[in-house]
């Protein structure tokens, strides 16, 4: 089976449709598989449910699809650094389900597991279980979270071999690899395309029994997000 897609256009090309629940892969801009996000804008679908940490920025990453109204709903656990973001959920032009970081991951985590549900301590008296079941357990109550299964995840990798095994680079390993496990379609973006052996099995962040697609983005614009503070008074 050839993975190999020659670019992002291709790799989504018949898996993308309106109204479906997507994965994103990345944390704030570290690990953002660009080129299919940019390839997901221009295919135009419409009414997504997205799956994401955050939501990018302003005309980058997600923000892109947020400023063509790609976008329905999200389901996140920071939207802080968009204001395009912000002025369409107070408008009440966006939906939000807010999650708890490690909530979110343990829902693609369990997705990817096969496991429907799990209980959390996390969120118990807050918004966030309002209309969830709650049991108690040795004396501590706790609610029950649904695991996600996205139709597409979209995740970027620094290397892939051709049969789709993915060794991710230092933080972009955040919630790829669970978005990658949870998806129906997986398509990876990835820098660097090897031959299958050589990448030593050890090395092997996630087997490629989880990898559909591949597309090469040798290039990509890697934007950082840094720190600013006032000098010093």
């Amino acid at each position: 089976m050839n993975k190999l897609f020659p670019s992002a256009d291709a790799a989504l090309d018949g898996i993308v449709k309106d109204g479906q629940l997507l994965a994103v892969g990345g944390f704030g801009l570290c690990g953002i598989p660009e080129a299919l996000i940019a390839a997901l804008r221009d295919s135009g679908v419409k009414g997504l449910t997205v799956i994401s940490n955050n939501a990018g920025v302003d005309g980058f990453g997600l923000g892109q699809l947020l400023q063509t109204r790609q976008i329905s709903k999200m389901i996140s656990s920071y939207v802080g650094e968009n204001k395009e973001f912000e002025r369409q959920y107070l408008a009440g032009e966006l939906q939000l389900e807010f999650t708890p970081q490690g909530t979110l991951a343990e829902k693609l985590r369990a997705g990817g597991a096969g496991i429907p549900a799990f209980f959390t301590r996390t969120g118990v008296g807050t918004m966030v279980a309002e209309g969830k079941e709650i049991r108690e357990f040795d004396g501590h109550q706790y609610v029950m979270e649904r695991a996600l299964n996205p139709d597409v995840a979209l995740v970027k990798a620094h290397i892939a071999d051709k049969s789709g095994n993915l060794v991710f680079r230092r933080t972009a390993r955040n919630f790829n690899p669970a978005c990658a496990m949870a998806g129906k379609v997986t398509v990876v973006e990835v820098e660097q395309i090897v031959e299958v052996g050589r990448l030593d099995p050890d090395s092997i962040h996630l087997p490629g029994i989880y990898v559909h697609r591949i597309v090469h983005n040798p290039n990509p614009e890697k934007r950082i997000e840094k720190r600013t503070t006032r000098p010093a008074a």
